[in-house]
């Protein structure tokens, strides 16, 4: 650094070294910490500042920053409270996620960071996703994202990296590439000497700077987002740097080489910058030195501040309250006339609705906008609200989950249409681990829906017609919605648009076009969690949802000895109607669970479980669940009959009524 000149002014290089000796200082003090066991892991950065600090320093404020393990600098140059950062490390109220996660697993909206969960690879879709809100909204600013050189391994860092290049989303993808993956050297996660190849593949710039030079990577960074805000689009900036110590404190660093840590501690960037600093005049060495005692005293008070705060306490209502983000769960009642309609009509009516009430909405999905979609639920809605709002999308299941997220992290909604429910296991990180969990761990929410074309008995066989509901019912931080006819479809989900919490929307494909209701036009909501009974009795209690509400309403019909049974519609899995199901068991003392889904671990397991504990002294006759079989969904029609439960539901009603 000090054999070159310097293109910057000495009042910006004693900034810069401000804020580079911050996470430093911060890095002596955890591993004392940690040998003493105040705090329970770290993931150190040491060696690596220059990196963080320097691409920080290069983003404007009010630009989000998606960050990893070793990006402490991001922290510290964003200024977060270092008491609130500390009290996150030792698992306290006063961090950002109330003792629910750990380190650097946590965001924080004041300071525009979006932190990482534990798989190296959501927080690049996220990034497209705050990326695609400033471009939508026309704003000159940029996103940046961390990936490791070992992370860039995952199909999300593909992925995020098409997305971006296709839509030219304003995205700085910064690649800390430290040369190990834990205990892995580069050599054996990829085959190339520097990620500047990755750039043309993707059809987008690609460069590299020495990541232990921060004038070199602050001013590339500046040069580069600056670029991005003025001419939109997807850069790739390598960083090339090392990993000083191990990947957490506990795995240590036996597996490096004699003496590799010797020859890039050589490089060590705040030696190197202290070297050039003195060598220029631009501070001397009492200066550094009073710069360091100052910093070491901030952080001293800082631990100390944090260490005054209570231990964390354990409070049940607590954990479940701020599993979702606050809602008005209202109905907003149907205005005027009604009009016949397709359940697929009713879809399309929906989200037509949800454009117009939502201004920041936006529709996204494979095939969803000039052909409108598989189904034909979006025909139509690209022409009328345009390609911004409506976006046909690459086959990246997991970017555009995770571009969902982002852009609600900007303040707007999204949809995501899984062309197949069955294609979701592509996007189920992002799913499972990021919309379901954002809120719970760090107050963000995820006003995200993502629509689930479900089911079998349309002869698709195996990967398109599987009933995988159970999979979200399962995951704490999602709802889960399967309405079973076209005016519910349609009030459920403008419903779903109104809840700012991840939606799991299941349609079943076989009953998009079999028939005809009456549909309230206009705007309209139904609530989350209110069963619907269909049919009124005193019996027998069947308990059902999605296509199996029409199969069981038409065997009442047609049985005039069955009219007495009561056939209650679920319309939403979580949350469930726990009070309309109990009335009525109490009430007929008979009860048959159907589903469409397998039995092992299926969801309406659980609501066999809630009876028989608390309706046993009512019950006439053991609970009983019909189910498909335990197998995956097979192709030829004949087969496809005898693994659905449809057959076998006259003669699983006759049997309890007889017990």
């Amino acid at each position: 650094m000090a054999d070159r000149q310097t293109v910057l002014s000495s009042k910006e290089h004693v900034e810069i070294y401000k804020a580079l000796i911050v996470p430093r200082k911060i890095e002596e003090k955890m591993l004392i910490l940690l040998r003493q066991g105040r705090i329970s892991k770290w993931f150190s950065g040491y060696g690596q500042e220059a990196v963080s600090v320097g691409t920080t320093l290069a983003m404007h404020d009010d630009e989000f920053i998606c960050t990893m393990h070793r990006n402490l600098g991001v922290f510290t140059t964003r200024n977060v409270p270092l008491d609130r950062l500390f009290a996150q490390f030792q698992g306290k109220m006063e961090g950002f996620t109330k003792g629910r996660d750990r380190s650097f697993h946590f965001g924080s909206k004041e300071h525009k960071i979006v932190g990482m969960i534990s798989h190296l690879g959501p927080q690049l879709g996220v990034a497209d996703g705050l990326g695609l809100a400033h471009k939508i909204k026309k704003e000159k600013k940029v996103a940046m994202v961390y990936t490791g050189d070992g992370g860039a391994s995952e199909g999300d860092f593909h992925e995020a990296l098409n997305v971006a290049s296709v839509w030219q989303l304003p995205v700085l993808f910064v690649i800390e590439n430290n040369q190990w993956g834990l205990s892995t050297p580069s050599r054996e996660q990829f085959n190339f000497d520097s990620f500047v190849v990755k750039g043309p593949a993707y059809g987008m710039e690609a460069h590299s700077v020495d990541g232990n030079d921060i004038e070199e990577v602050y001013t590339k960074t500046r040069d580069l987002t600056e670029s991005i805000r003025n001419n939109p689009r997807p850069i790739i900036l390598e960083c090339k740097t090392f990993r000083i110590r191990g990947h957490e404190e506990a795995s240590g660093t036996k597996y490096y080489p004699d003496g590799l840590i010797d020859e890039w501690s050589k490089a060590d960037p705040v030696d190197r910058y202290e070297a050039f600093l003195k060598e220029s005049g631009i501070l001397s060495e009492e200066e550094i030195e009073a710069i360091q005692q100052e910093t070491a005293a901030h952080i001293a008070s800082s631990i100390e501040k944090a260490d005054s705060y209570a231990p964390i306490e354990f409070m049940a209502n607590r954990e479940t309250e701020d599993l979702f983000a606050p809602f008005e769960n209202d109905a907003i009642a149907p205005k005027g006339a009604t009009s016949k309609m397709r359940m697929i009509d009713a879809i399309h009516d929906a989200l037509d609705a949800a454009m117009d009430q939502h201004p920041e909405l936006v529709l996204m999905g494979q095939d969803i906008a000039d052909y409108g979609g598989v189904f034909k639920a979006t025909d139509g809605l690209m022409d009328k609200y345009g390609k911004d709002r409506v976006r046909n999308t690459p086959l990246c299941e997991a970017a555009i989950v995770g571009t969902a997220l982002g852009l609600s992290i900007q303040g707007q909604k999204a949809m995501m249409e899984m062309q197949f429910a069955d294609f979701v296991t592509e996007g189920f990180t992002q799913i499972v681990n990021n919309l379901a969990k954002i809120h719970w761990r760090w107050g963000q929410n995820a006003d995200v829906v993502v629509r689930m074309p479900t089911g079998a008995g349309v002869a698709a066989g195996p990967f398109h017609s599987q009933s995988n509901e159970a999979w979200f019912t399962h995951t704490p931080g999602l709802k889960v919605v399967y309405p079973s006819n076209p005016a519910d479809a349609k009030g459920l989900l403008l419903q779903s648009f109104r809840d700012p919490n991840p939606v799991m929307f299941f349609e079943h494909k076989g009953i998009y076009r079999s028939g005809e209701t009456e549909v309230p036009e206009g705007y309209y909501t139904l609530p989350f969690g209110e069963a619907n009974v269909v049919n009124e009795g005193s019996s027998l209690t069947i308990v059902t949802y999605g296509k199996g509400v029409g199969y069981c309403k038409e065997l009442i019909e047609a049985e005039g000895e069955l009219s007495d049974i009561e056939l209650i519609d679920l319309r939403t899995l979580v949350p469930w109607d726990k009070e309309t199901i109990i009335k009525s068991v109490q009430k007929t003392g008979r009860v048959l669970l159907v589903s469409e889904d397998v039995k092992s671990g299926g969801f309406i397991n659980d609501i066999a479980q809630v009876i028989q504990e608390e309706c046993f002294s009512h019950l006439d006759a053991p609970v009983r669940v019909l189910t498909s079989m335990d197998t995956p969904v097979p192709f030829a029609e004949i087969l496809e009959k005898g693994f659905l439960p449809w057959q076998k539901l006259k003669g699983e009603v006759e049997s309890i009524l007889a017990y």
